[in-house]
């Protein structure tokens, strides 16, 4: 018995193959060369990591130097910046191992005793409140206007694979407009008390993964909490450390 095809009506204009497409298809970015980013539509960045300054540690007249030469920063900038602050929990697996690995090395008792305590006093205090570690960077664009009327035209007209032109062309401009921008900052910046330094490409290439692949963030259990209500759930104790755990889940949920 011969069957009869029967045509597929699409349902909501649903394409009877799945669409396919990569992450990096997503992504405005073309490739990042010599520290450089290099975005699809013919423009670029550079991005630079700033050391951080504790203001409030300041005396008074130091303080008003401070303010005074980011004022004169402020003024300086003749072209556009973007402050971004990257806020992280800090993971102290590693500091724990290395202060156990320092341990085994230590011959005093009483330097031993000291060292056991401090790693002690670290794992307390990351149990009662989260470590958060935060890194300061300061980009710095370059609009593919700034290649000139006529390549500007040619990428509203033209275009073939991922950058409108080739890397050498857009990577040869984006030098001459970001080299000048970026030692100006470093400059301003060291009157602030503050290093900053170009990210290399692998640099540039770990923080992207890791903007758009953050880890899962994990809920620790409050180990103290449950001990006190094993001992005496009515305890006042295991009152107080069961809000503690509570709220530290909460704040973490958030």
């Amino acid at each position: 018995m011969q069957k009869i095809p029967i045509p597929k009506t699409p349902i909501f204009n649903t394409p009877d193959t799945p669409l396919v497409g990569t992450t990096q298809g997503h992504l405005p970015l073309a490739d990042v060369i010599d520290g450089i980013v290099m975005y699809k539509d013919g423009g670029a960045a550079v991005i630079l990591e700033s050391t951080s300054l504790n203001f409030g540690l300041l005396s008074e007249r130091e303080q008003e130097a401070v303010v005074a030469a980011y004022a004169a920063l402020i003024n300086s900038l003749s072209f556009s910046i973007q402050v971004v602050i990257r806020t992280q929990r800090k993971d102290i697996t590693q500091y724990i191992q290395y202060i156990d690995d320092a341990a085994i090395k230590i011959q005093s008792p009483k330097l031993a005793s000291l060292m056991q305590s401090y790693r002690n006093f670290v794992l307390e205090t990351t149990k009662k409140r989260n470590v958060l570690g935060k890194r300061f960077f300061l980009v710095i664009p370059f609009s593919p206007l700034e290649l000139g009327v006529t390549q500007s035209f040619k990428l509203l007209t033209q275009r073939k694979g991922p950058l409108p032109y080739t890397k050498d062309y857009v990577l040869k401009k984006a030098k001459v407009a970001l080299l000048p921008k970026r030692d100006h900052l470093i400059r301003q910046g060291a009157r602030l008390g503050l290093r900053l330094r170009q990210l290399t490409s692998e640099q540039v290439t770990e923080l992207l993964y890791n903007v758009y692949n953050p880890p899962k963030e994990t809920v620790k259990e409050n180990k103290e909490a449950s001990e006190l209500e094993e001992k005496d759930p009515t305890s006042p104790e295991a009152g107080s450390a069961r809000a503690s755990s509570s709220q530290g889940q909460g704040s973490q949920q958030k």
